[in-house]
């Protein structure tokens, strides 16, 4: 059948216009690019340092602070646990058991006031508690959450403390209860404004990561940092084996903040001594280095605080 003349002009004018319209598009999504949920992180100057689990009268002043990076102190630990001789499970009522003599609300208000780029969290959980492991023990998800979110915001507000890390490594919950049960917690201290920042603290094993992975699937977009244990990793760990195993735990918390870690009395993973700082410069030539954190302050205290000087110093340097 034939085409007229108007049919035809106004065919190539819809086509024209259907042309201008995505050119337009092309323009303005290369102007403003839109993010992704985990968008790929760069090199931070993030510094973390747990302290106060080992009571050896440790102070936040104690600790060098390099004005030129963002230092997380982090409180160990709140656990939900009763305090008495023979600690026993709350079901997400929280208690202090960290070293509050020398870690005390006026102590946080202290060091945050004479130090503008320092926050104290609180981590929460750990290995043990009194002479047993600490488990994550919830009668239910409703339960937990309720008087986690309530003890928590108690303990987050009488200390002015900025935010939490998880720190559980013991489970009597499967992982879809975990990941439910600290992501509604994380999600709930967010919305009310108690919190500003949450992170994890997995290491590499299968029940650890199971139930941290499934709380990655699901609430990983509230989570800020990957405090992941790589001084749980044996021994002597190498600098060649310390980057496979960050890129795997990239991969496996894949957007996420993964921070490079050692622990200071040497017992595990790449040590400071046996290229620990080599592996961050390699990191940090990649674009990877987002952070390093240490267990801990109570450990450094007998050295002196060199390698807390020495991250630092690494993670001031403009990126």
């Amino acid at each position: 059948m034939p085409i007229s003349l108007r049919a035809c002009n106004t065919r190539i004018g819809s086509i024209m216009e259907f042309s201008k319209y995505f050119l337009t598009l092309f323009i303005l999504q290369a102007i403003f690019p839109h993010p992704s949920i985990h968008a790929a992180p760069k090199n931070s100057n993030i510094f973390r340092e747990y302290i106060g689990a080992e009571f050896n009268n440790v102070r936040f002043t104690d600790v060098p602070i390099n004005p030129n990076v963002e230092f997380h102190f982090i409180l160990s630990f709140g656990i939900d646990y009763t305090t008495s001789s023979s600690p026993s499970p709350t079901d997400g009522k929280f208690n202090i058991f960290w070293d509050s003599d020398n870690l005390s609300p006026s102590q946080v208000f202290s060091i945050k006031r004479d130090h503008s780029n320092v926050k104290v969290a609180l981590s929460l959980g750990g290995d043990s508690v009194g002479n047993g492991y600490a488990y994550f023990n919830p009668s239910s998800v409703d339960s937990w959450v309720s008087n986690a979110v309530s003890s928590l915001t108690d303990i987050i507000q009488k200390y002015n403390l900025d935010g939490i890390d998880i720190d559980y490594e013991h489970f009597s919950a499967d992982p879809g209860t975990f990941a439910e049960c600290i992501g509604q917690l994380i999600k709930t201290l967010k919305k009310n404004g108690v919190i500003s920042f949450a992170s994890i603290a997995p290491f590499d094993d299968d029940q650890v990561q199971s139930h941290y992975l499934a709380l990655w699937r699901s609430y990983g977009h509230l989570i800020d940092y990957v405090n992941f244990q790589f001084y749980a990793y044996d021994q002597g760990t190498t600098v060649s084996q310390f980057m496979k195993y960050f890129e795997e735990q990239s991969s496996n918390y894949e957007g996420g903040k993964v921070l490079a870690s050692f622990i200071s009395d040497g017992s595990g993973g790449l040590s400071p001594d046996n290229g620990f700082f080599t592996a961050c410069n390699r990191l940090k030539s990649q674009q990877q280095l987002y952070g390093i954190f240490i267990w801990s302050a109570d450990d450094s205290k007998a050295e002196g605080f060199r390698y807390e000087k020495q991250s630092q110093a690494l993670l001031a340097i403009p990126y």
